[in-house]
């Protein structure tokens, strides 16, 4: 039927052994269950993305140089959230609109 040893002390041997791998298995799904709750909670928590923003030079007194649609992957660590009436107000004033999310054509402004 089985292919495992008829007699009873390598049979008890056997039990132990695949009952510490079912203990191991069992803390490694716990330890994983725990792991994504984890991500749940963090992606419950996490602001959600803004309509708009706009990246910000280097240096001291940092001024914007480029608005980009909110999330997207091309705008730079130095940001700020911005309003879409004060993206519109920049892209007419001249800012650079991302070449990429392409701002501009989002909020219907011809570039």
């Amino acid at each position: 039927m089985y292919d495992i040893p008829p007699d009873l002390s390598r049979l008890r041997t056997l039990r132990t052994w695949y009952g510490m791998w079912v203990d191991r298995i069992d803390e490694a799904i716990a330890m994983a269950e725990q792991r994504e709750r984890e991500r749940q909670r963090s992606e419950e928590r996490r602001p959600p993305t803004p309509d708009w923003i706009v990246e910000l030079s280097i240096g001291v007194g940092a001024r914007p140089i480029e608005v980009h649609v909110g999330g997207c992957y091309l705008a730079g660590k130095r940001q700020r959230v911005i309003t879409r009436e004060q993206a519109l107000v920049a892209l007419a004033d001249g800012m650079r609109a991302c070449i990429h999310c392409r701002p501009d054509t989002e909020l219907g402004v011809l570039g």
